[in-house]
């Protein structure tokens, strides 16, 4: 935006010189004042523009500041990739370089006097949309700031990827089907021969080109086993993969699976489904601390974990077997199931909410809800296996017979729909 601005200055100047007597006299809209007025207008909105930036810098950091301590440092990345405050911030240093360009073309002699009309009255335009903009900002932050949109921005978020990637596919034989694995003579060879891949640093495994392995696979005749996922944390030189045969594995081959594996500092959502599920997790946890003792804030990101989940569990989980066009196994990568999702969405929550009938009830509410989407028996034993333990642990942290019965209550509705073929309680 800021390029854009001393563009507009630059074409509207050029335009300007040549016709700045016709435009005062044909145009009634335009600036009409002498070089002195438009200096000063343009110096005003030119200073007033860079306070405001800087009160909008201060505004945005507070807000950083604020969501870091009340809901976790993981959610600042979620508020720094926000587009409007890009878009607010860039508008007010916008129209601070273009009045300060288009102020250095105003010449005061009479002999060579100049005043750019036209460049005046659109740096009056900008600061009227500054001004807009201001207001509209004010709106933003205080609405962004709550807590029950943060966590709907982050489960919009999180369903998002799940429509995304599930289901994954490398290639043409990953399908909806889960495939049929190697017998057991291939993986005896491929534990045998295979040589590891190393990571070339620390950090999180962030990203991994996928198709662009099936292609070294195919180009190379190899097959390729990822030992890591995205969001798990390597260390250098601790295997990244396996490639079978291990005898063709060279420096150079090595350096290309390497740059197809991308590590950082910190977990990402692209690929990461559970980064999505932790950030709820963490607002979640963080509400329900003696520090905050928010249950409200708990239940919403509770709920935003029963959607993701309810379309996940319509999801067949891609088969970790990859092939090429020609059935012609390439890549082993195993990813997320659901109940590793389950676990990372429940586990914690149900650990700090033992004394709290509210969030108790409402993660079991929760439960039941998935469990209508639910076919497969072995995600059904799942939610029945975490219904029983916040069950277990309330009978413990609550002091109240009638919250307990509450409880009882619901973990039994979540052990008739478990125990019903699939769909039949939808």
């Amino acid at each position: 935006m800021a390029g854009v601005a001393v563009a507009l200055a630059l074409v509207s100047v050029t335009v300007d010189e040549p016709l700045t007597e016709w435009l005062a006299l044909n145009l009634g809209w335009t600036f009409t004042g002498g070089a002195e007025g438009a200096s000063a207008l343009l110096g005003i909105v030119a200073g007033s523009m860079i306070t405001i930036a800087g009160v909008v810098f201060s505004m945005t950091l507070v807000t950083l500041s604020l969501a870091s301590s009340q809901l976790g440092p993981r959610l600042l990345r979620s508020f720094m990739r926000d587009s409007s405050t890009q878009v607010v911030l860039g508008t007010f240093i916008a129209t601070f370089l273009y009045c300060l360009l288009v102020l250095r073309t105003i010449r005061r002699a009479e002999e060579v006097a100049f005043v750019p009309h036209l460049s005046v009255t659109l740096g009056v335009l900008l600061a009227m949309a500054s001004v807009a903009v201001l207001i509209y900002f004010i709106h933003h932050v205080s609405v962004s700031i709550q807590a029950n949109e943060i966590a709907a921005r982050i489960g919009k978020e999180l369903i998002e990827r799940i429509d995304h990637l599930f289901p994954g596919h490398i290639g043409q034989g990953a399908s909806r089907i889960p495939a049929e694995p190697p017998d057991a003579s291939f993986f005896e060879a491929f534990d045998q021969e295979a040589r590891p891949v190393g990571a070339d640093g620390d950090g999180y495994l962030q990203f991994v080109d996928a198709e662009a392995l099936l292609a070294l696979a195919m180009e190379e005749d190899l097959v390729v086993r990822l030992e890591r996922r995205p969001g798990d944390y390597v260390v250098a030189s601790c295997p990244l993969a396996l490639v079978w045969p291990g005898s063709r594995v060279t420096d150079r081959l090595t350096e290309q699976v390497q740059s197809l594996l991308v590590l950082g500092h910190q977990r990402t959502s692209d690929q990461d489904i559970e980064f999505g599920v932790n950030q709820l997790v963490e607002i979640a946890v963080r509400a329900l601390s003696p520090g905050l003792n928010d249950p409200f804030t708990a239940m919403t990101c509770v709920d935003h974990l029963g959607s993701a989940l309810c379309r996940l569990a319509t999801r067949d989980m891609p088969s970790p077997y990859r092939h090429d066009r020609r059935n012609q196994l390439r890549v082993i990568a195993r990813g997320n199931t659901f109940p590793e999702v389950v676990d990372a969405a429940f586990n914690q929550i149900r650990q700090s909410c033992r004394s709290s009938a509210s969030v108790t009830i409402r993660l079991l509410e929760t439960i039941a809800v998935v469990a209508t989407f639910v076919h497969q028996p072995q995600d059904h034993a799942t939610l029945l296996q975490h219904a029983e333990m916040i069950a277990r642990g309330a009978s413990e942290g609550l002091p109240e017979e009638k919250d307990r019965r509450a409880v009882e209550e619901r973990r039994q509705a979540v052990s008739r729909l478990c125990s019903e073929p699939a769909g039949a309680g939808r």
